[in-house]
């Protein structure tokens, strides 16, 4: 099992989560964080770094964000996704953002 990064994320980008990672798991798009598959141990300590509650265990996705599996299975391979491994400000107007919903629609690839 890995961990994902869901739709609370876009347009935030708080980066509480990477300084925790112990294997440096976490790609950085323009607006958003996932979380590569391939290199997460599914060891939980970044679930409570997020303050948007951003971070799910694979097996506890809501229903409504099942789609983020896949997308952060994508994305963290994708071109111009890097890794990054220290935190750095969030997006400049991430607290507007951060208890919007349906927000997939404003995810820059």
């Amino acid at each position: 099992m890995t961990h994902i990064v869901s739709e609370s994320c876009i347009r935030c980008k708080y980066t509480d989560c990477v300084d925790v990672c112990p294997v440096d798991c976490f790609r950085e798009g323009p607006n958003m964080l996932v979380i590569d598959p391939d290199e997460c141990i599914d060891c939980a300590v970044c679930i409570p770094e997020c303050p948007v509650n951003a971070i799910y265990a694979e097996e506890d996705v809501p229903a409504d964000q099942l789609q983020f599996i896949k997308i952060n299975a994508e994305l963290s391979r994708a071109a111009g996704w890097k890794s990054i491994t220290k935190r750095k400000a969030a997006l400049p107007d991430a607290d507007e953002w951060k208890d919007k919903t349906d927000k997939l629609s404003e995810l820059v690839r």
